[in-house]
C-alpha cells in the first residue's frame, strides 16, 4: 500500500511557512484496514468505504472510472459509498484528503464471505485433513484472504491490525480450513474473485457475539448477565496475576528441590486468563472483532458454533437467532445469506437411548431455521470424532456449506438440503414419519438395516426400534418392546449411530417428535 503522499504546494509558500511559523500538524486521511492491497468487495452493490481525517476535512475517492466525496464529521470519521461494480479487476482505490493521498492496489471486485465461530471455524488448513496436498494446490490468485485478529472489549473497536493477502500455499496454512474450502468451492465453480474474513475465535460463546444493550433489555438472559455483572464487580486481573507471581515463586522453590532430591516436579501453575478480555464475556466479541468490519460489503456468513452452548442448549433457542438478525440489522444489508453448520458427533457412543446435550443444542440450531429467512444448515452427524471435538475432515463440512451457498445464492441446481422430519401418524404399534427430502429420497447407509431411530410410550422410556424405508420421503417404526408407541427420536445422542441420508449423501437432520423438556431446559446461567 502507498500513503501519505503531500500534495505540492508552490515554493514561496513553502518557504514563507518555514521562515514565519511552524505550522501546526494536520490529521492526515486514513482508512480502515479492511481498505488494503489485495482487497475484494462484494460485486453489484453499493461500495462504502470509510475512515477518518480532521474533523470536516473534504475526501475525494476514485475507484477505476468511479468517483465519490465525503466530509469527515466531528468525530473525525467519514463514509463514502461508490456505485456497485461487476465482478473484475484489478483496480486502484485512491483516497485524497487535504494533505495526502492514499493508494490502495490491486482491488477485485467478487464475493465476499465472513466466516465466522469458535474452533472448529478458526481451524486452520494446516490442522486438517492432507494438509500437504491442499497446499500444493494452494495458488489461487484471486482468492484473498483476510485473518482477523482476537480481540475481546467491552469498547466498540473501529478498527483492527491486520490486512488482506492472496491465496498461497504459506498464506492459506493458517487460515480457516472450513472458510478457505467453502471460499475455493465457491470461486472455482463461480469464476470470479472471492474474499473471506475469517474473525472466528476459538471457544467462544454466542453470548459474546451478541450487542450487550440486547441481552441486558431481554429476561431469558437475567440470570446470565447477573454472573457477569458479579464476575466484572469482584474479579481483579491484578490480583489474580500478583497470587500466580507467587505461586510461581513457590512452584520453581519446589522444582529445584524435587530435582536435587531426584523426584518428580511438580506440576507448573497456569497463569491467570482475565474472563473480563475473554471470548465469553457477553458483547467482547461483537465489539472487538465484529463491529470493526460491520458495513463492508458481504454477500454473507458462514458460521460454525455451539459447542461452548450445548450445557445451555435451550436458551441457544432464542439467542442462536437474536445473534444472527443482530448482525443483520447492524450490517444494513437486510437478511443476509447466514449459513452454519450443525454439531458434529462427538464423545463415546452409548448402549442405550439417554438424554444429551449435544443433541439439544443440535435440535436449537435446526430450530433457528424456521426463525428466521434465508438461513441453511451443513448437517456434518457423520463427520466428527468421538475422542476429538476438532475433526479433520473440513473438506466435506465446507462442501455442505457451498452447495447452501450455490443452490440458495448462485442458482445452480443442486440438492442442498439435509431430509428434515415433517410429521408422524400412529398406525397401531407402529409410527410412520414423513421427512422434507427436498428433491433426493431415503437411502441407508452403509448397510440396508436403518440404525439410529429410539421408540417410546408414555412413559417416556426410550427403546432402540426396527426402522424401515417404506417410500421416498417415510419411515416405518417400531419396537416388540413398545406396545403403544408416541415418540421417536432419531440421532438423538452426543455421537449417534445413525445411517439414514439421501442421495447425494446428507444425512438425515436429528430430530425428535416429542417435546418432553430436555436436561438443559433450566440451564440459564
Amino acid at each position: 500500500m502507498k500513503q501519505f503522499r503531500p500534495w505540492c504546494l508552490p515554493i514561496f509558500t513553502l518557504l514563507f511557512s518555514l521562515t514565519v511559523f511552524v505550522a501546526p500538524t494536520q490529521a492526515e486521511v486514513r482508512l480502515s484496514n479492511l481498505f488494503s492491497d489485495h482487497m475484494v468487495l462484494q460485486r453489484d452493490q453499493p461500495i462504502i468505504v470509510w475512515g477518518w481525517g480532521e474533523k470536516g476535512e473534504e475526501v475525494a475517492l476514485s475507484l477505476g472510472e468511479l468517483s465519490a466525496q465525503a466530509t469527515t464529521g466531528e468525530n473525525g470519521r467519514w463514509r463514502a459509498e461508490l456505485d456497485k461494480l461487476p465482478a473484475g479487476g484489478p483496480h486502484q482505490l485512491v483516497i485524497r484528503g487535504k494533505s495526502n493521498e492514499v493508494t490502495i492496489d490491486d482491488v477485485l471486485v467478487g464475493e465476499v464471505w465472513v466466516c465466522s465461530g469458535q474452533s472448529n471455524m478458526r481451524w486452520t488448513v494446516a490442522a486438517s485433513n492432507d494438509a500437504d496436498l491442499e497446499r500444493l494446490t494452494a495458488n489461487y490468485p484471486n482468492l484473498r484472504l483476510l485473518k482477523m485478529p482476537n480481540v475481546g472489549t467491552q469498547e466498540p473497536q473501529d478498527d483492527f491490525n491486520a490486512q488482506w493477502q492472496e491465496c498461497t500455499p504459506e498464506t492459506v496454512n493458517q487460515f480457516s480450513a472450513v472458510g478457505y474450502f467453502f471460499g475455493r468451492q465457491l470461486h472455482q465453480t463461480l469464476d470470479v474473485p472471492v474474499g473471506l474474513i475469517d474473525n472466528s475465535w476459538g471457544g467462544s460463546s454466542a453470548e459474546a457475539w451478541v450487542r450487550r444493550d440486547l441481552l441486558e433489555a431481554d429476561d431469558r438472559y437475567t440470570q446470565l448477565m447477573d454472573r457477569w455483572r458479579e464476575t466484572e464487580a469482584n474479579y481483579d486481573h491484578e490480583q489474580a496475576t500478583a497470587r500466580f507471581q507467587k505461586q510461581l515463586a513457590q512452584w520453581e522453590q519446589a522444582r529445584d528441590q524435587a530435582k536435587a532430591d531426584g523426584k518428580p516436579v511438580p506440576g507448573r501453575p497456569a497463569p491467570p486468563r482475565n474472563p473480563l478480555a475473554n471470548q465469553h464475556r457477553p458483547a467482547n466479541l461483537y465489539n472487538g472483532s465484529l463491529k470493526p468490519i460491520i458495513g463492508y460489503g458481504i454477500k454473507g456468513a458462514i458460521w460454525y458454533q455451539g459447542e461452548s452452548n450445548a450445557g445451555r442448549a435451550y436458551q441457544y433457542r432464542e439467542m442462536f437467532p437474536l445473534m444472527i438478525q443482530n448482525w443483520r440489522d447492524d450490517w444494513g444489508q437486510g437478511d443476509f445469506p447466514f449459513y452454519w453448520v450443525q454439531l458434529a458427533n462427538f464423545r463415546a457412543r452409548v448402549d442405550q437411548p439417554q438424554q444429551s446435550n449435544w443433541a439439544e443444542l443440535q435440535e436449537a440450531q435446526t430450530m433457528t431455521l424456521d426463525r428466521l429467512p434465508n438461513t441453511g444448515q451443513a448437517v456434518i452427524n457423520d463427520l466428527g470424532e468421538s475422542d476429538d471435538i476438532h475433526p479433520r475432515n473440513k473438506q466435506d463440512v465446507a462442501k455442505r456449506l457451498a452447495r447452501l451457498a450455490l443452490a440458495r445464492d448462485y442458482g445452480y441446481e443442486l440438492v442442498h438440503q439435509s431430509p428434515r422430519y415433517q410429521s408422524m401418524e400412529k398406525e397401531g404399534n407402529k409410527i410412520v414419519l414423513t421427512f422434507d427430502t427436498f428433491g433426493s429420497g431415503l437411502k441407508a447407509f452403509d448397510t440396508n438395516r436403518l440404525r439410529g431411530f429410539a421408540i417410546a410410550a408414555e412413559d417416556q422410556k426410550f427403546v432402540w426400534a426396527d426402522a424401515k424405508i417404506t417410500s421416498a420421503d417415510t419411515v416405518e417404526v417400531s419396537s416388540d418392546q413398545v406396545k403403544d408407541p408416541v415418540a421417536v427420536r432419531y440421532a438423538w445422542a452426543d455421537n449417534p449411530d445413525a445411517n439414514l441420508r439421501n442421495n447425494v449423501g446428507l444425512p438425515v437432520t436429528p430430530f425428535r417428535t416429542d417435546e418432553w423438556e430436555g436436561v438443559t431446559a433450566n440451564n440459564h446461567r
